[in-house]
């Protein structure tokens, strides 16, 4: 699991019993988080029982799967999409991984760590005989190297950086020997050992790159042959729109009970799709070994099990979150000094009262039942029940009521002047923007198309535009051209690691990124909010603060929540090590599946 939310484009689609929120959410008990373990257990490994114990299998065979969204880029830093981490993840390892099952950290190019007694530092003992994929030894080297010139940099913006900046203070990584390395750090940091699951990336290959050079490099006209990580495959072949080929990694450091080396598998295949539809019909036709599932494929699918020799896996609710969001961006182009925004525009989005009447005005239900087939319930805060311990149930909700918004917009000025059904606000102009959402995803799209038309129920005029995920991607992260977005974020148990997306500062503060100042009080309570959060070894203590991060985002609604699904995955049974977690998805443990045949 990576240290990052992500915008969603992937083909996971997630749907959840809405008898099962409803029963849970009220009486939920949730579970201490991994911290408080971390603190009992200095080497950081879970000493849970795990229901899943891989058995040996067998060399051969190739994995077949598709996504509606290839890559953006090759580079594990700068990304932020995980169409680029989906493509990159066969290929890189960070120094801990999580616990598909207790979310506790797990030794992965660390083999172990521990802390100083004062809790200044936290050294890791790397493991030994690690390569690179091109046969070159992995050593402390690449450590520093990865975190201090690439991560840890202030010129190359990137999400692991983000996390680990409390009050504009990083740690220094410093090499001890050739297999150790220690991370001094200037503050006290609750999930550290968890936010080091970053990828490592080769000294050999990048060493030689400015700040500046790397950020544009390992681009999609990358050759294969250089994306050089630890990883158990290796990129052989990437068609641009068509497919990613991967083969397995000669020099994998990981071995199973037996002693054979991983993985398993030959090659490991990821057809890129047009749409959800397709990766459907891919599926039923048997040309994919997995595939998450819609509400409707749910309905067809669930009778075919036995017949067509497929397993479905219903995961519980989902991690992610699907939202409403506007552009508050209050900066101008450096090269034309054109507001990103118009003025009257912005007016409107940064006015909590105007996110109110739109939050007042979605249809969750209709969007549940219609859409989603009623295996969905609403959101209305950004943690979902399933992420556990920091999860705060006493968010503000809104009801759908038109009324209310009707009354939000009145009170902000806004009035139908000329009788054509749209308001104008008190300057006369009308109230209209565009809404964009990626059009691969069949299921967001029709989530669209019933919010456009709530929206236009209230007097809005409404431009609702799908176009490719990607090039959202560019807009919310470069050109800053946008009104509207729907999309997605990926979520986890650790509020901190949601940070790159909630402190003002951070590049990927959706609404309003890179700010040198908090824009609101609201967003300045949240990054003070953030920074105590983090340094606070009570897990108890933590949550006041998280709970009231999540409190004020309900209601200042900079992402305007819909509704929460339940993840839900169909894998063929010829393979075995099969264990699929809400977490880890089902590739969790990719060089552990083999082919049974």
């Amino acid at each position: 699991m990576k240290p990052q939310f992500n915008i969603i484009p992937v083909i996971v689609i997630c749907l959840c019993a809405l008898v099962s929120c409803r029963r849970t959410q009220p009486n939920a008990a949730p579970q201490k988080p991994p911290e408080a373990s971390e603190a009992q257990n200095k080497s950081g490994v879970s000493e849970h029982p795990k229901a899943y114990v891989p058995v040996v299998g067998k060399r051969g065979g190739e994995w077949l799967n598709a996504t509606i969204s290839g890559p953006k880029s090759f580079n594990a830093v700068v990304s932020n999409e995980t169409s680029t981490g989906s493509a990159i993840g066969p290929i890189f390892e960070g120094l801990t991984t999580a616990d598909p099952d207790t979310l506790m950290p797990q030794p992965k190019l660390a083999e172990s760590w521990h802390f100083a007694e004062d809790g200044s530092s936290c050294t890791f003992n790397l493991r030994a005989g690690v390569k690179w994929n091109d046969g070159m030894p992995f050593t402390a080297d690449d450590v520093v190297f990865t975190y201090e010139k690439l991560y840890l940099n202030p010129e190359i913006p990137n999400s692991t950086g983000d996390i680990l900046t409390i009050e504009d203070k990083r740690p220094k990584v410093v090499k001890v020997d050739e297999l150790t390395v220690r991370f001094d750090l200037p503050w006290k940091y609750a999930p550290f050992v968890r936010a080091m699951s970053a990828d490592i990336l080769p000294l050999h290959k990048l060493g030689n790159l400015s700040a500046a050079e790397f950020q544009h490099h390992w681009g999609l006209d990358t050759p294969p042959s250089e994306l050089v990580g630890t990883g158990p495959f290796k990129l052989v072949s990437y068609e641009p729109e068509q497919r990613l080929i991967y083969e397995r990694n000669p020099h994998y450091w990981k071995k199973d009970a037996a002693g054979n080396q991983l993985p398993y598998l030959d090659r490991y295949i990821t057809s890129i799709v047009k749409d959800l539809n397709v990766a459907y019909l891919k599926f039923k036709n048997k040309e994919t070994d997995v595939y998450g599932l819609r509400p409707e494929d749910f309905q067809v699918l669930n009778p075919l099990q036995k017949q067509n020799d497929f397993t479905i896996y219903r995961l519980g609710p989902g991690t992610g979150c699907s939202f409403v969001f506007f552009n508050q961006n209050t900066n101008s182009n450096s090269e034309t000094g054109k507001p990103f925004v118009q003025p009257h525009k912005l007016k409107w989005f940064r006015d909590a009262r105007f996110r109110r009447a739109v939050a007042h005005a979605l249809d969750r239900d209709t969007m549940i039942n219609n859409v989603l087939y009623g295996l969905a319930c609403p959101q209305y805060g950004p943690m979902t029940i399933s992420e556990g311990f920091f999860f705060n149930p006493d968010v503000k909700k809104y009801d759908f009521d038109k009324r209310k918004s009707k009354a939000l917009l009145a009170e902000m000025g806004f009035k139908d002047v000329d009788g054509d059904k749209v308001l104008e606000d008190e300057q006369g102009n009308k109230l209209q923007f565009t809404m964009l959402t990626n059009v691969e995803n069949n299921v967001r799209v029709s989530l669209a198309n019933i919010i456009a038309k709530d929206l236009k129920d209230l007097g809005m005029e409404i431009n609702f535009q799908p176009m490719p995920f990607n090039p959202i991607v560019a807009k919310l992260d470069a050109s800053y051209d946008w009104e509207c977005v729907l999309l997605g974020l990926t979520g986890g148990p650790e509020p901190h690691f949601g940070s790159n997306i909630w402190t003002s500062r951070a590049y990927h503060h959706m609404w309003f990124p890179s700010q040198k100042m908090p824009s609101s009080d609201w967003e300045a309570r949240i990054d003070e909010l953030f920074t105590l959060g983090v340094q606070e070894l009570d897990p108890e203590k933590r949550k006041v603060y998280y709970d009231e991060w999540q409190v004020i985002s309900s209601e200042q609604l900079p992402l305007i929540y819909t509704v929460v699904q339940e993840m839900i995955v169909a894998v063929r049974n010829r393979f075995g090590n099969i264990h699929p977690t809400p977490h880890g998805g089902v590739t969790h443990n990719l060089e552990e599946i083999f082919v049974k045949e």
